[in-house]
């Protein structure tokens, strides 16, 4: 797959596809969801130019601090953590890039997960707010926020509909602006949800991204997943994120090991290394 990828023989989408499921991603789990990147940094223009560079978020840097400043935050927490039991090792991130709120976040305009979310919500939509609102806003917050980070999922590049509330659900109204929340508000440079799909998907197959798809892989599914490198590259997650870091068979508290469960299918898992 790697030769053929490298040839160009197959897309960044389907090389992407590939290693998701390679690493152990699929479908038929909201909590091992494939993972895509977030690929554009330019939501406001009214034109996407790929030819430009500074349009692409760099693909070398995880998401918590694709923005400078969230950086210096991000390696205080890592460095002055300590627990006291010494059971959990230091980390950058208290949140994951890929879990099943954050599917569920991303897709609450279509089923099966409009009613998964309500469930979670204890029976009702999380407050306007709170919703997938806006691809602008989306940005803006992981930039603004080192605890969002986000990433995105594979619908993002060929799933028009996920963006339209077609289904009419009442998903509230935003606080400030009293906005009723309705379809995804897109880019400037997005006249539709297809055309959104459509340029998005050319955005992943440019020459750019193209080049440095590799530096995102290494952090999600290679070598800086774990260990010095990711320690040094500001990627190191929740102890329990990653494979092999619990031995849920060797609990014997059954209450505790349910507890454990809970946690790692809701926070999230980081996939495994290839």
């Amino acid at each position: 797959v790697f030769q053929k990828w490298v040839n160009r023989e197959i897309s960044n989408f389907d090389y992407l596809i590939q290693l998701n499921t390679m690493a152990g991603r699929t479908y038929n789990d909201l909590a091992q969801y494939p993972v895509f990147p977030w690929i554009l940094r330019d939501y406001t223009s009214e034109e996407l130019d790929l030819n430009n560079p500074a349009v692409f978020r760099d693909l070398s840097k995880p998401i918590g601090v694709v923005n400078e400043k969230n950086a210096k935050t991000v390696k205080e927490k890592y460095e002055n953590f300590e627990d006291p039991l010494g059971m959990i090792d230091k980390f950058h991130y208290g949140t994951h890039y890929s879990n099943a709120a954050g599917v569920m976040h991303y897709l609450i305009r279509v089923e099966p997960f409009t009613t998964l979310h309500i469930q979670l919500q204890s029976g009702r939509f999380d407050c306007a707010d709170r919703q997938f609102h806006s691809i602008p806003a989306a940005w803006q917050a992981l930039m603004d926020n080192p605890n969002d980070v986000k990433e995105l999922i594979p619908e993002f590049f060929y799933f028009p509909e996920f963006l339209e509330n077609q289904n009419g659900f009442n998903l509230g109204q935003l606080q400030m602006s009293k906005e009723v929340v309705n379809d995804v508000v897109l880019p400037k440079w997005a006249h539709s949800s297809e055309d959104f799909i459509y340029k998005h998907r050319k955005a992943l197959e440019s020459e750019y991204v193209s080049a440095h798809l590799h530096e995102w892989i290494d952090l999600i599914f290679g070598y800086k997943q774990r260990g010095p490198a990711a320690v040094e590259a500001l990627n190191v997650f929740y102890y329990c994120s990653y494979e092999g870091a619990v031995d849920l068979d060797a609990l014997t508290d059954e209450k505790e090991r349910k507890a454990l469960e809970g946690m790692i299918n809701n926070f999230g898992q980081t996939p495994c290394q290839l």
